[in-house]
């Protein structure tokens, strides 16, 4: 008896409107992400670095210890750095996410008003009401 009430509740949480909205808001969010680092990495990253001549910001770091090699050449110690230039381009890639979601919320907010608008209920004015009283009493002397 729990399993089947347990399965029916799950059931009604996952078929509601506010989840499955949430979970493709979820998805579209994750999609639209990867196309603005895309975006990011591939026009606007190397316009930026020919401005700033020709530097690529992801590879900018701050190396704090450089790496050890062996006699061989092979690493033993990776190198400590900070990787400033990431964090530039995360920055960059947020503030354009940030944004394009502020004009599609901007949009929306929008089309709610003018939907709000088109199904505000009249006001009624003094006058109308007074007409309507009138019309009514009219009515119940016909009777």
């Amino acid at each position: 008896m729990f399993k089947l009430n347990f399965l029916k509740e799950f059931k009604e949480f996952a078929m509601k409107g506010n989840l499955i909205d949430m979970a493709v808001a979820f998805v579209m969010g994750a999609a639209f992400g990867t196309f603005v680092n895309k975006f990011i990495a591939g026009l606007v990253m190397p316009c930026v670095g020919k401005l700033t001549a020709g530097v690529d910001f992801n590879s900018l770091k701050i190396v704090l210890s450089e790496a050890k090699l062996d006699a061989v050449g092979k690493v033993v110690a990776a190198e400590a750095a900070i990787m400033y230039g990431e964090f530039i381009t995360a920055c960059i890639n947020f503030i354009i996410i940030a944004f394009c979601m502020f004009v599609v919320v901007k949009a929306m907010n929008k089309l709610k008003r003018k939907n709000e608008e088109i199904f505000v209920e009249p006001t009624i004015t003094e006058e109308q009401k007074i007409l309507t009283e009138i019309r009514d009493l009219l009515k119940e002397r016909k009777r």
